[in-house]
């Protein structure tokens, strides 16, 4: 008799969604990522370029042995180190992670205004909306048996 539990074990994972989120997070992500690299070429390059006189930092590099040439036949290969891709590279990464970084803070300060019940600009989601009920019920309940306790201890 075959042993199931590994089969169910993966049915449980896949059926709890943890499966789902990692495929929309995949999704959301390759998204994102076309949507930061248009971001990063279309709108953040040109004006760099501009101001840099466009400056194409990609062919720079140090040779450290030239080709040489005998005959039109080219013998030994350049060889250089080309530090100008590691330049650009490291600029987009500046770009891209500033970009991301003030995604990331425009939606935390949406998600904490969309947490706060007091706030009308942003529909509260239910469960927010219902601990912040119970939090004040709770909060009224004390006052409440505190003020009880006041009144029945100066009686006595």
């Amino acid at each position: 008799m075959p042993n199931y539990r590994l089969l169910n074990e993966f049915r449980e994972f896949a059926v709890k969604g943890n499966m789902i989120d990692i495929a929309i997070g995949v999704i959301i992500g390759a998204a994102f990522n076309k949507v930061v690299d248009v971001l990063v070429k279309e709108i953040f390059l040109p004006p760099l370029s501009f101001l840099t006189d466009g400056i194409n930092l990609e062919n720079k590099r140090i040779i450290l042995r030239h080709a040489a040439t005998e005959k039109g036949i080219t013998k030994p290969e350049e060889i250089a180190i080309g530090y100008g891709k590691l330049i650009e590279a490291g600029v987009d990464f500046l770009i891209i992670g500033f970009t991301v970084f003030l995604i990331v803070k425009l939606m935390n300060t949406i998600r904490k205004r969309a947490e706060d019940p007091n706030d009308s600009r942003v529909t509260t989601p239910k469960d927010i909306e219902l601990l912040s009920r119970m939090t004040a019920l709770m909060e009224k309940q004390v006052k409440l048996l505190e003020g009880q306790k006041s009144e029945g201890g100066t009686s006595s």
